[in-house]
């Protein structure tokens, strides 16, 4: 079982959109909010340290990787000013908005800035880890998010071991139960990483018994590190089948469909039209604030 190291939970502060930090933003993308062409800000700061996330720099940095675009004008960092300035200028040609991290319900400003992409008419979809439920159930409250996709890394148990940090499964329920009041479009999601098995999975399927829409994620070994390989395609899609009786909606990204048997996208229950996207674990921005 790999153990990744434990890093500290940031603090959660109510302050104004310019307090929320910034870290990366790819412009426009396909493939982030179902059905949507969206811009998607990344967020620094993570209270987990998942061994095969693509995006680990982010948990203890403003910064992404040397090399990348700054993105701000005339090169300058990027600002929750900045981007919505961008978002400004791409009205009519955007859809939505996207937030993921890192983790984005640990930034100050994240309601402030939700409201201002919403008060521009884009559409407002949140990636997080489910485990700050109170900063949810307040953005739902306050109706600034239309579509939720929360990240399950593993049963109960085993969530110690995928994550790298303790987390409060009571935290973890409660983020659970909000997304299945239905106040927005939502989506669960694994990354469906070795250790994990088949049975592991119907655990969590378990879990959310009833949820909407359950997402399998297939994983990707981080290059130059010894991690193991992942699980077939087709061991993937047969749990994936095995899950069907417990949720509403059930696919799998990132796993090849045979060619004889590809389907066409699926309606999502839990929102607009379900297009095929690619794994939280090979996530990569193309833009990013300076260090």
């Amino acid at each position: 079982m790999l153990l990744a190291a434990q890093v500290p939970v940031p603090a959660v502060e109510p302050f104004g959109m310019n307090d929320m930090r910034i870290a990366g933003l790819e412009k426009c993308s396909f493939v982030d909010y179902p059905g949507c062409l969206s811009a998607v800000v990344f967020t620094p700061g993570c209270n987990m340290n998942c061994f095969y996330c693509h995006n680990r720099q982010l948990i203890g940095r403003a910064a992404l990787p040397d090399g990348a675009d700054a993105g701000g004008a005339d090169g300058e960092p990027l600002t929750a000013a900045s981007v919505m300035d961008l978002l400004a200028r791409r009205r009519g040609m955007l859809d939505a908005v996207v937030v993921t991290g890192g983790e984005p319900t640990l930034q100050a400003g994240l309601d402030a800035f939700l409201a201002a992409a919403r008060a521009m008419g884009f559409r407002t979809k949140l990636d997080t880890n489910g485990t700050n439920p109170d900063v949810l159930t307040a953005l739902l409250d306050d109706h600034l998010v239309d579509f939720v996709a929360m990240d399950i890394k593993a049963p109960t148990d085993l969530y110690e071991a995928i994550c790298g940090s303790p987390v409060d499964q009571s935290a973890i329920s409660r983020s659970i139960a909000l997304l299945m009041e239905g106040r927005c479009g939502y989506e669960f999601r694994t990354t469906f990483a070795p250790p994990l098995t088949a049975d592991d999975i119907l655990r969590i399927a378990l879990r959310v018994r009833g949820a909407a829409s359950y997402v399998l994620q297939q994983y990707r070994p981080i290059a130059h590190e010894c991690q193991a390989p992942p699980h077939s395609d087709a061991y993937i899609r047969a749990a994936a089948e095995t899950l069907r009786p417990f949720v509403r909606h059930c696919s799998v990204r990132g796993a090849r469909q045979p060619a004889a048997t590809a389907a066409a996208p699926q309606r999502s229950l839990g929102g607009p039209t379900a297009t095929p996207a690619r794994p939280a674990a090979s996530r990569l921005p193309i833009a990013a604030a300076q260090a």
